[in-house]
């Protein structure tokens, strides 16, 4: 999500910015025409395998074999796809979230809200539900041996691909939007802005070729009035206690997300501190700072009516330090409270990208999404089916780690850990380094990045990382590798860990650089939403401001060769975010977030055009017409 906002820097640290790193390492790594890096020439012992870099735009890929939306058609009110592909639209906001609900009218109240389909459609992950004598949650664990095969592999033949559950994140809704007014003017406006956002739990079906919502006990809404739990290192600390005792509620600004190997949905909250404000005099102390709260939030307004959000109510002084968690969703269970994993730190959370790595522990990589924020790695203590066995979360127990990328193309994952005198000299403890991972990190000089967004997790071991844009950065400080200063338009870098994803150090180096597609044929700026499958494909999706007339796009990238092709674009003013895929791969669902950004002038999509009728986010079901695999 790309908004003024997102110009703001809360971080104050003076680490040294990635540019200054990338300034320094150019001449070991000489950017291709294209913008791919070449392979980097330091391998850990066991070896990572290096780039195969040609270009991205003159090279036929064995693996695309689909005619590119040119750009001359990327634009307009409503979304354009390739000529090999076709696209149905489900569950646009207000659709009734199971068969006889509420049905949409405009403005929603607040009753009906919290059993429809929220607004701000973002990460999503669909969850199978296969055939009788299956694995219940639609994972074949045993791919989890073999670290090349993802669970959605062609192997599993039909099952789960005509029914399953989709978990959907709710980013955001402006008032203006939601509600039709700038400003809420009652507790009941409050709370049809709150239940527009948080996450659905959506049960769906393909009745005769065409997705539809059905009825299930599991599905069901989770938004900002919803209990929930915590659990690990910050659970029952004095940190997240208010005077008020009020019960543990809510999620919020839901961007990215990630899922488990036994199957269960991580919803990231990312923009959290918008959502509070003040109504008197307050002051924010410096964790508050770091964080960006501020007594006007981001115009919601909802501190004027409800008191959680009102951080000038000493009551309710601790409730900002319940958000800004990964929260962990049970898609199987409805009677299951939404439980945040402190364990993962408190940062604005873009995503996680999960993986398993050496001896079956779990390893999770998130992007902390502001301009010089930056990346982290958590992983478990253990082999994960081993510590459920004894009824532990892995996602409770383990080590939260901070990048630092070195000149030589190495890089090194920093411990944020009460027992480093560093850290111990600023926290009274662990609860309190996680509670304020963005200050630990400060402390640690981990590497300023250009906007952290979507991880993902290839099979061969690299993770990809898009850095959507930083436009502070200062013309003085341009180089091969980021020739834009300001950096306007954004770049992706990977890495690979030493010792399968659970060792100390990595290798890294930049893949694309989105100023290098201008003017060409696959043009594309402030890459944000991504997606490794199984082949060497990359799925990217894109939020911000595009070049060569087009709207916000979906793109595939060869990673063997770098070719690009747009397999996908959307409507005026919107953002294209959110993937995932049946186990087939056959089936692609993709999202539009804020279309027209709620102008009806601009868009009125998935409605006709008629000028007047509200846009509402939705989701896209992309098929190829041979019914072929998704991005071939």
């Amino acid at each position: 999500m790309s908004f003024e906002h997102d110009e703001e820097i809360c971080n104050e640290s003076g680490n040294r910015p990635f540019q200054d790193v990338l300034n320094a390492n150019v001449e070991r790594r000489k950017v291709l025409q294209g913008g791919l890096a070449t392979a980097s020439a330091v391998f850990f012992a066991g070896g990572a395998g290096g780039a195969i870099a040609k270009g991205f735009n003159n090279i036929q890929s064995p693996l695309m074999n689909f005619a590119p939306v040119p750009n001359a058609e990327g634009n307009g009110p409503i979304p354009t796809i390739s000529a090999d592909y076709q696209y149905d639209v489900l569950i646009p906001w207000g659709e009734p979230l199971q068969p006889g609900g509420p049905t949409y009218n405009y403005p929603p109240s607040a009753e009906d809200q919290a059993l429809q389909i929220g607004i701000g459609h973002d990460g999503m992950h669909f969850f199978p539900i296969r055939e009788e004598g299956l694995p219940r949650n639609g994972w074949d664990q045993d791919l989890w041996d073999d670290r090349k095969d993802w669970y959605y592999n062609t192997q599993w033949g039909t099952n789960g691909n005509d029914r399953g559950m989709l978990c959907i994140n709710h980013e955001f809704g402006d008032n203006s939007t939601v509600l039709g007014k700038n400003t809420p003017a009652s507790l009941e406006d409050v709370r049809a802005s709150q239940h527009a956002h948080g996450a659905s739990v959506v049960a769906l079906k393909k009745v005769n070729g065409s997705w539809q919502t059905a009825a299930s006990p599991n599905a069901r809404r989770i938004h900002v009035n919803t209990e929930v739990e915590f659990s690990g290192p910050v659970a029952g600390h004095a940190l997240l206690q208010n005077a008020a005792n009020n019960v543990p509620k809510g999620t919020v600004n839901n961007c990215s997300n990630g899922y488990t190997p036994w199957g269960t949905y991580l919803t990231c909250e990312e923009n959290f501190n918008g959502y509070f404000g003040a109504t008197s005099e307050w002051t924010a102390t410096e964790e508050q700072q770091r964080y960006g709260f501020s007594s006007g939030g981001f115009g919601y307004g909802w501190e004027l009516y409800d008191e959680r959000f009102n951080m000038s109510n000493p009551d309710y002084a601790n409730e900002c330090n319940r958000f800004g968690w990964i929260v962990e969703i049970d898609p199987f269970d409805g009677s299951k409270k939404p439980v945040k994993r402190t364990a993962l730190g408190r940062v604005k959370h873009e995503g996680i990208a999960i993986t398993v790595g050496r001896g079956g522990r779990v390893v999770g990589y998130m992007g902390d999404d502001q301009r010089f924020d930056y990346i982290y790695k958590f992983v478990s203590d253990a082999n994960w089916r081993s510590m459920r066995a004894k009824g532990q979360s892995p996602l409770d127990h383990g080590k939260l780690y901070v990048a630092k990328f070195n000149d030589d193309g190495t890089g090194e994952w920093l411990e944020l850990t009460i027992d480093n005198p560093v850290l111990a000299q600023r926290f009274a403890d662990q609860a309190e380094v996680l509670t304020f991972a963005r200050v630990a990190a400060d402390l640690l000089g981990a590497t300023p990045m250009d906007r952290p967004e979507w991880t993902t997790v290839a099979p061969n071991d690299w993770v990809y990382c898009t850095l959507t844009n930083n436009s502070r950065r200062g013309a003085d400080q341009t180089d091969a590798a980021n020739p834009m200063g300001p950096n306007n338009d954004g770049h992706i870098i990977r890495w690979k860990d030493s010792d399968q994803h659970v060792g100390g150090d990595f290798i890294w180096e930049i893949f694309l650089i989105a100023k290098d597609t201008h003017g060409t044929e696959q043009s594309y700026a402030d890459p944000d939403g991504l997606m490794a499958d199984p082949d060497g494909r990359l799925f990217i999706q894109t939020d911000g401001g595009q070049k060569d007339g087009l709207n916000n796009q979906m793109l595939v990238a060869d990673t063997k060769n770098g070719e690009l092709r747009r397999l996908f674009t959307g409507v005026t003013s919107d953002e294209v975010t959110g993937i995932t895929m049946t186990p087939d791969r056959r089936t692609m669902f993709v999202n539009l977030q804020h279309p027209g950004n709620g102008d009806p002038t601009r868009t009125n999509f998935p409605a006709p055009q008629d000028g007047v009728t509200v846009p509402r986010d939705c989701t896209i079901v992309i098929t190829r017409k041979d019914g072929g695999i998704i991005g071939s």
